[in-house]
């Protein structure tokens, strides 16, 4: 009888453990494959430098589990100490928000690997990433061809790639100011405005504003669009 009842306390307490649940607002679950030894930090930008959130050692086991309270959707960044190597592939952003995320990547292909769920601020800058690339390739294609015109002394042709470089940047603030206009319920939207076309024509900006919802222009990135806005609009004056 007594053995029944030690074995059903325990049962009791096993489950009451499993059950439990993070007191924090904001729970990453990450996976990186091949990672024996080294150190995570999680950072955030703070006066232009990044500053750590949480520190986690990995000792044995790939997996790890980051918990803290996060007031608002944020860009963080998941920085891997090596250890024993400099990489410059060791530095991954994600966009924060409540709730819970996951995050999968491998030791040899840190940045390029990397799987994110669990965040629409995410997957919708992925989707952003995604187009901004076409517009990136195409200008270092541009520039290839422009040096390489200008070494054969074709000055006419380094004129014309010029112009055809101001367009690409034309099509890449435009595609950022309708991104950010279309998904103003969303953090991504002040972001991208500040990351991105931060020097953009300030009636643009007004129009990212304007679109955004109460809740996000309430954000930190909200605010800050606000702040930024209204800094240019005295210095323009």
């Amino acid at each position: 009888m007594q053995k029944t009842f030690l074995a059903l306390v325990t049962l009791i307490v096993l489950a009451s453990c499993s059950e439990q649940k993070s007191t924090k607002n904001f729970v990453l679950n990450g996976n990186i494959k091949g990672l024996k030894k080294g150190t995570l930090y999680i950072q955030r930008i703070k006066d232009t430098l990044l500053v750590p959130i949480d520190t986690i050692k990995i000792d044995g086991d790939s997996h790890f589990v980051s918990e803290f309270d996060l007031q608002s959707s944020e860009m963080l960044y998941l920085f891997l100490d090596r250890g024993v190597t400099n990489s410059i592939d060791n530095n991954i952003m994600f966009f924060a928000e409540k709730g819970t995320m996951n995050l999968e990547t491998s030791l040899d292909f840190f940045t390029a690997d990397v799987k994110i769920t669990g965040s629409k601020n995410q997957e919708l800058y992925d989707d952003y990433r995604k187009v901004m690339s076409r517009y990136i390739n195409q200008d270092l294609d541009l520039v290839e061809k422009k040096f390489k015109a200008f070494k054969a002394g074709k000055l006419a042709e380094v004129s014309e790639m010029e112009e055809q470089q101001k367009g690409i940047l034309k099509r890449k603030y435009l595609f950022t100011t309708n991104f950010a206009v279309n998904n103003g319920k969303y953090e991504v939207a002040p972001y991208v405005a500040l990351a991105e076309i931060y020097d953009i024509n300030l009636k643009y900006l007004d129009t990212i504003q304007k679109s955004l919802s109460p809740q996000v222009a309430k954000s930190l990135y909200g605010k800050r669009l606000s702040q930024f806005i209204a800094e240019r609009k005295k210095i323009e004056k």
